[in-house]
């Protein structure tokens, strides 16, 4: 605080001088603090490494070594002074790990190139990199913790797992980036990137759900069973179990179970997709999957007294990520959208929901996303892509109940149809009570 008299007549009035955080001394020593803070950070966690031959002050004072190299090659105009000082902590630290004589003891790689980065954050943060040198440094730490769990993750991948994570990386970071960002054919409807986005979108989805039933082998129950079957896929969990009913009428309690609560997760699926395609559109459908979600809550507690921490073992999906897969649903994607564009356009709302029903027997998720795209590009309007979407869910659901009357029998679609039937009529309330339903 700093009181200045302003002149006769006018009193002492107090003026509050605050610091200047752009000047140059302040923000070296808030530079500093921080590389010394990004320092501690991963020293803390390589402090409880009883193997690690570099701990809490080993990593603050390299972290705080990078800074002043960075400052005296800026100083001095030279960038090999920073070479240099990442040779010498390199050979520091390796100089440490070469002299242990114990048989099978660590290597210390990991250590090694942890200090390698830390001497790299603390450049970062003198070039004013500091927010992604932070950042880097928190994932750092991450990885350096989770060892153990990452270790295990790593030993239960079976092969074809990795393959599906190497699939989904070509399709999105290799294949994705090469294609034209521009409309082709009628309507100008066929965008090759947003197409191919959305098939990046739904395969990753899929590949969630994919995954984690992999990794839920050992103790997966009904409650689980369904969650991650439904986000797969709906209707091949609704095949496996009601198939399973054929063949074994005793398991008609667990089955029912799983395939009412596979089905409710088609409506949290889709409430991602458009989220994650158009959030906007999502605050329109919210009343739609709200009253969805809550009657199929209903009727799973309509369920309630079958058992639903027995063992069960999941269906056997096809990945998500294999290119004949993604082309599968690409393609579809893609005729679902132009066959939309043109009915909408010569046949009005009644040919845009004629072709929303007809695909919802098959494949919710094209529909929906043709839907979205339609509403983006001002072709439809919102209220007509809610409605749409509302008829694909519907028949879904009516093809889902034909499905579990036809495979399963009729003792489980007197289990599972009245659950289906909860979530449709919640789906038809919920657009109903938003009112659209007289304007589309």
């Amino acid at each position: 605080m700093e009181c200045a008299r302003t002149g006769a007549g006018r009193g002492d009035q107090c003026l509050t001088v605050m610091p200047d955080l752009n000047s140059e001394p302040l923000r070296t020593v808030l530079q500093f603090l921080t590389s010394l803070a990004v320092g501690l950070l991963l020293g803390l966690e390589r402090q409880r490494n009883p193997t690690a031959k570099a701990g809490l002050r080993t990593f603050a004072l390299v972290a705080l070594f990078g800074t002043v190299n960075a400052l005296l090659a800026e100083r001095i105009a030279s960038p090999w002074i920073l070479v240099v000082g990442l040779l010498l902590v390199g050979a520091m630290i390796i100089g440490a790990y070469a002299e242990q004589d114990e048989p099978g003891a660590d290597s210390g790689t990991t250590t090694v190139i942890a200090v390698l980065l830390c001497y790299c954050f603390g450049v970062m943060i003198w070039h004013q990199q500091t927010q992604i040198a932070v950042a880097l440094a928190i994932v750092t730490t991450i990885l350096l913790h989770f060892k153990t769990e990452l270790h295990g993750i790593s030993a239960r991948l079976a092969p074809e797992d990795i393959a599906s994570i190497l699939q989904f990386a070509v399709l999105t970071f290799i294949v994705l980036p090469l294609l034209p960002d521009h409309g082709y054919g009628p309507y100008a409807a066929i965008n090759p990137y947003h197409v191919w986005l959305m098939v990046v979108l739904v395969s990753g989805v899929s590949l969630v759900g994919y995954l984690a039933l992999r990794f839920a082998s050992e103790e997966r129950g009904a409650l689980l069973t369904g969650l991650l079957g439904g986000l797969v896929s709906s209707t091949a969990t609704t095949l496996v179990y009601a198939r399973q009913v054929r063949r074994d009428a005793g398991a008609i309690g667990l089955s029912s179970v799983i395939i009412v609560i596979a089905n409710l997760v088609v409506l949290a699926r889709v409430a991602v997709i458009v989220g994650v395609a158009d959030v906007t559109l999502l605050g329109a459908l919210a009343p739609v999957l709200l009253g969805g979600v809550l009657l199929g809550v209903v009727g799973v507690l309509f369920l309630r007294r079958e058992q639903t921490s027995t063992a069960a073992r999941g269906p056997a999906l096809v990945n998500p990520t294999q290119l004949k897969v993604a082309l599968g649903f690409g393609l579809m994607y893609a005729s679902v959208l132009l066959v939309s564009a043109w009915m909408s356009t010569n046949a009005g709302a009644l040919g845009l929901y004629a072709v929303a029903f007809a695909s919802g027997l098959t494949d919710v998720d094209a529909i929906t996303l043709s839907s979205v795209q339609l509403s983006k590009l001002g072709k439809i309007a919102a209220t007509q892509a809610v409605a749409a979407i509302v008829l694909a869910i519907i028949a879904n659901m009516l093809l889902k109940a034909g499905l579990i009357l036809a495979v399963g029998g009729v003792a489980l679609a007197r289990r599972c149809v009245l659950p289906l039937v909860f979530m449709s009529g919640g789906v038809i309330l919920g657009f109903m009570s938003t009112g659209w339903w007289g304007k589309t």
